[in-house]
């Protein structure tokens, strides 16, 4: 089975949530959710606080290895989230970039946002998702393993974010074979 893009990419639904690719359009919307004192920031590779969401929001927009989601719950758009580094050959896909507003936050709902990513990501024939996590972010680590991601290891001084920090990257991978969506 060879992996499919434009499936991967289609909007997904589930009771509740609402995902569909991140366009122009949601840019006010998305700008609305990122508050400038959100200490996320700190340990995120880009910011989108008010000072520098233009240009990251444009930057995100150009990469033509992402393809992100806007992401709605209950009609309310709460962040965004997609997929990077897609490997049609390889049928291997990365699931980051996420953003949720902080009162979205610790409630379930990033959970049932990456099931709905990982769950279209091996029905569109991709059989490696993997999770690039800051290894500073014990929160995002500890969720991507309840997933029941393997952590794979620790990529040294990977990148340099956007506050001048060389980050150490931890990276998590889930198989299709491997997944059960409990």
């Amino acid at each position: 089975m060879q992996a499919d893009l434009n499936r991967l990419i289609e909007p997904i639904d589930a009771p509740g949530l609402h995902l569909e690719q991140l366009e122009d359009a949601h840019r006010e919307p998305l700008r609305a959710l990122c508050p400038a004192d959100d200490p996320v920031w700190d340990i995120y590779p880009v910011s989108y606080a008010p000072d520098r969401f233009d240009e990251s929001f444009a930057a995100m927009r150009a990469d033509q290895g992402r393809r992100p989601f806007a992401l709605f719950a209950d009609g309310v758009m709460v962040g965004m989230s997609g997929y990077l580094n897609i490997s049609i050959a390889n049928r291997a896909v990365d699931i980051g970039g996420t953003y949720l507003t902080p009162a979205a936050r610790g409630t379930g709902l990033n959970r049932r946002i990456k099931h709905l990513l990982i769950g279209r990501a091996i029905e569109a024939g991709f059989h490696r998702i993997a999770f690039r996590v800051d290894l500073r972010n014990g929160r995002s680590m500890a969720a991507v393993e309840k997933l029941g991601a393997v952590r794979e290891g620790v990529l040294r001084r990977e990148r340099i974010t956007w506050t001048g920090h060389v980050r150490d990257t931890a990276v998590y991978s889930i198989l299709a074979d491997e997944w059960s969506p409990s």
